[in-house]
């Protein structure tokens, strides 16, 4: 791997690690401050909300400015967001705007690898980044817990700045205002990323333009043989993923009886498998074999209904590894291919802003109906069936669909998988 390469996953670990440990602050502020159930479960689609959004610019963006830049303006945005849900702003809006840092942050982060390494390196490199970002998840949801916890939040209030009053006042604020520290450092490492030899794309001057520049990137990348097939099967994957990130500490407190602090460990264990899966996958995946994957997210969404008759810690801890670890070892391979499709369709910004979109979208209107069924009094329990019903079935019709390309486009599909096996752009 290039030098640079290590740069950037050292920036996307203590940016990741913030989002995450964020994430539990964050519902541990609803939390103590009252709010009901349904807004700790909105903050999963608030995040969602500006991915989608401001899709059409932030690809065109990436591709247009220096990509290390990108990623540290994006760090600061969401220093900013963390700042708001200090000083009063409602912790919903205030999280809204951390996902728009991330929203500019990820086409940046996953565009500049296309840029930086050749496609036999690009499973592998996929593996290392999304391993890494599920350690960061693992370690997030963990320093999280414990930062809204009994055992550390207490000596973070007892920190106090000579003749500043702060109005830091309850652990999830303190915890809150340990994090920017974070992002902080992201940026520090942001600014150590290497200029790639990729030329810099023009950034269209009207607003039209880059929408329309968008809506035939997004229908590009949904009519081609490979790429709707690895778009299909990542959007359903982070849009189930992403809520069952909430989703698992409403189990564990309805299954188990945990706190917050106790739960964010079971999201943990979730993160530990899938790093698992992610890491053999780069090591025995090749990008052109990316499709055989494509049953065992069949198999996740069955287990995701499983969970259901879990009430034990001792068999719920291996049984959220074996079901990460499938997500993992599915997802790595997927992510590649639409990540090499993307590059040689649009050019790697705006093929990951492309995937951003449809991927926040699903995590936008899967939250949004959990959030709606959660105000009605749907229980976790409900919701978990739901989802894994949902996962079975549409994975099913994706297999169905490229088994369908294979029969009908051959040597359309032949010739795309060939490009994969090769270095060629």
């Amino acid at each position: 791997m290039k030098k640079g390469f290590y740069t950037i996953m050292s920036a996307q670990f203590f940016s990741s690690l913030a989002d995450n440990a964020l994430f539990v602050a964050a519902v541990e502020l609803l939390k103590t401050s009252g709010q009901g159930e349904w807004q700790r479960a909105a903050l999963v689609p608030m995040f969602a909300l500006f991915y989608v959004i401001l899709a059409p610019f932030v690809g065109a963006f990436a591709d247009a400015v220096p990509k290390g830049k990108v990623m540290f303006f994006s760090n600061l945005v969401k220093v900013v967001g963390c700042l708001m849900m200090l000083f009063g702003t409602h912790p919903l809006l205030s999280y809204a705007i951390v996902g728009l840092g991330a929203a500019a942050y990820s086409p940046a982060k996953y565009g500049i690898l296309t840029e930086l390494l050749p496609n036999s390196q690009l499973v592998k490199a996929n593996g290392w980044i999304e391993g890494l970002t599920i350690g960061s998840i693992i370690l997030g949801v963990l320093l999280g817990g414990q930062l809204v916890g009994h055992a550390i939040a207490p000596r973070l209030l007892s920190l106090d700045l000579p003749m500043v009053e702060t109005g830091i006042d309850t652990p999830p604020e303190a915890a809150i205002a340990s994090i920017i520290l974070l992002y902080v450092l992201a940026a520090l490492f942001n600014l150590k990323i290497p200029r790639t030899e990729a030329p810099l794309q023009p950034l269209a001057h009207s607003m039209s333009a880059l929408v329309r520049d968008f809506s035939n990137c997004n229908a590009r990348l949904w009519n081609d043989k490979l790429g709707q097939i690895s778009l299909a099967t990542t959007t359903l994957f982070w849009g189930v993923s992403g809520n069952l990130r909430y989703i698992v500490l409403a189990w564990a407190a309805a299954a188990l009886g945990y706190t917050t602090t106790q739960a964010s460990s079971l999201v943990g264990v979730v993160a530990v498998g899938t790093a698992v899966g992610a890491i053999v996958a780069s090591m025995r995946m090749r990008l052109d074999q990316a499709t055989r994957v494509i049953p065992l997210g069949i198999a996740m969404g069955v287990l995701v209904i499983a969970m259901n008759f879990i009430h034990n810690v001792w068999a719920a801890a291996p049984f959220l590894v074996v079901l990460g670890a499938i997500g993992g070892y599915l997802v790595v391979p997927m992510n590649a291919l639409l990540q090499h499709r993307g590059h040689n369709l649009m050019g790697a910004g705006r093929s990951i802003a492309v995937q951003n979109f449809n991927e926040q979208a699903c995590i936008l209107g899967l939250g949004a109906f959990y959030t709606g069924m959660t105000k009605l009094g749907m229980s976790a329990f409900g919701a978990i069936t739901i989802f894994g019903l949902a996962v079975a079935a549409i994975m099913w019709l994706i297999q169905r669909w490229h088994q369908n390309n294979v029969t009908r486009h051959p040597d359309e599909v032949a010739h795309l998988i060939a490009l994969a096996r090769s270095d060629r752009h």
